[in-house]
């Protein structure tokens, strides 16, 4: 997922992506599409890390062939779920960054308010305002 997540969204690979064509071609699509991505990454690293997660009970080049290919399909869906639960965790703190930053900016604006107010009133009209509580 991480893999699949690097290759297809951050800046670093932005250049390959371009270079393939982006999501307008066969190609930059397969390296733009973290879903896609990741069953590639699954089809190598499953074998190379012997992470078979299934067992089959056909025999020979088909059973091997297909422990393989279920097992890293098994691990694309693992990794998908685990993406789905990732986006909602970056959802939930870009939804409280943007509250505190308009927070932030109310803020601002309520102290431009005062300003403005302030000098349009005489200077012996003038006060300092009171802190606020604690």
């Amino acid at each position: 997922m991480g893999m699949a997540q690097t290759l297809t969204k951050e800046r670093v690979f932005a250049g390959l992506r371009e270079r393939l064509g982006g999501k307008d071609t066969w190609l930059g699509y397969l390296v733009s599409c973290p879903y896609c991505a990741s069953h590639y990454f699954a089809f190598v690293l499953v074998p190379l890390t012997g992470t078979y997660a299934i067992d089959v009970t056909v025999g020979g080049w088909v059973g091997a062939v297909l422990r393989w290919f279920l097992s890293s399909l098994l691990i694309t869906v693992i990794a998908a779920f685990f993406r789905v639960v990732f986006w909602f965790v970056d959802e939930t703190q870009g939804l409280v960054r943007r509250r505190q930053r308009t927070e932030e900016e109310e803020i601002a604006t309520r102290r431009l308010m005062r300003k403005k107010v302030e000098q349009t009133l005489p200077p012996q009209e003038r006060t300092e305002p009171a802190e606020p509580a604690h």
